[in-house]
């Protein structure tokens, strides 16, 4: 177990581990869980020769609960900060869900700092504002938003169950109901990327996207990669589909995961 690093930026601290040594690969996970997403993966490219470091996102895990802003522009500046703090050269950086969204924005701010970009389950198109601001406040409603979210990241998210699931979920449902966290996570899903699809297409560094093929967030896992590699005018990505994992597949395929991203980075 590694000791938590924290590094405070504009309104709040920002909690990360830092294992390994080598060229750098920066992890975030997806909104509504905890660095601790990349736990199997981290080893996997440690051992490889890379210097891995995961960080929590604003409002989730051991990062400050509460900001004045959870848009992914302010999340791109924690990544900034983090990568000039770390000092260690161009950074592959890695996001899942809405923090792959993250990771094309701190790209295209700052392409100095980042050498790839790693999509995991993408959020990072621009969606209908009134659909965003509608789905959160109702799924993720003070009343009952711990529980329909905990039941969906239970039933849904993992359909590969990885060897400690019902201890991470544990812990991963006790993080949520810290004060401010649940508000922090309402607030994160209403953001509707605005800019977005510009950002994609004219990011410019190697891009990978990994897709669980059971990925409950989408209709069609498939079909939103291909929207992605539409998008991405300026570089032609490399795909790859996680068989029969859902919305984490680092998480419930790690080697496979691994290999398909040390492939990509070599």
């Amino acid at each position: 177990m590694t000791n938590t690093l924290f590094l405070a930026n504009e309104d709040g601290k920002l909690a990360y581990d830092d294992q390994g040594v080598g060229p750098l690969i920066l992890c975030m996970p997806a909104g509504g869980d905890t660095r601790a997403e990349y736990r199997f993966l981290t080893p996997v490219l440690v051992k490889a020769g890379y210097r891995v470091v995961t960080m929590d996102i604003r409002g989730q895990g051991e990062t400050s609960a509460v900001w004045s802003d959870y848009s992914y522009e302010a999340m791109a500046r924690d990544v900034e900060a983090l990568l000039a703090h770390l000092n260690a050269g161009p950074a592959i950086v890695m996001g899942t869900s809405k923090s792959a969204g993250v990771a094309v924005v701190a790209a295209t701010n700052k392409p100095e700092l980042v050498s790839k970009v790693i999509m995991v389950g993408p959020f990072a198109r621009t969606k209908l504002k009134v659909g965003s601001f509608l789905t959160a406040q109702i799924l993720l409603s003070p009343i009952w938003g711990l529980r329909l979210f905990a039941d969906w990241y239970n039933d849904k998210m993992y359909p590969i169950k990885p060897s400690d699931y019902a201890e991470q979920t544990a812990r991963t449902r006790a993080m949520l109901q810290e004060p401010g966290r649940l508000r922090a996570l309402r607030e994160m899903f209403t953001d509707s990327g605005a800019g977005l699809d510009e950002r994609l297409a004219k990011l410019a560094q190697p891009t990978l996207i990994v897709m669980g093929e059971k990925d409950p967030d989408f209709p069609s896992p498939l079909k939103e990669t291909q929207e992605y590699v539409k998008r991405l005018k300026s570089v032609q990505p490399v795909v790859f589909m996680a068989p029969g994992a859902g919305h984490h597949p680092q998480a419930q395929l790690p080697v496979e995961v691994g290999k398909a991203i040390l492939d990509f980075i070599k």
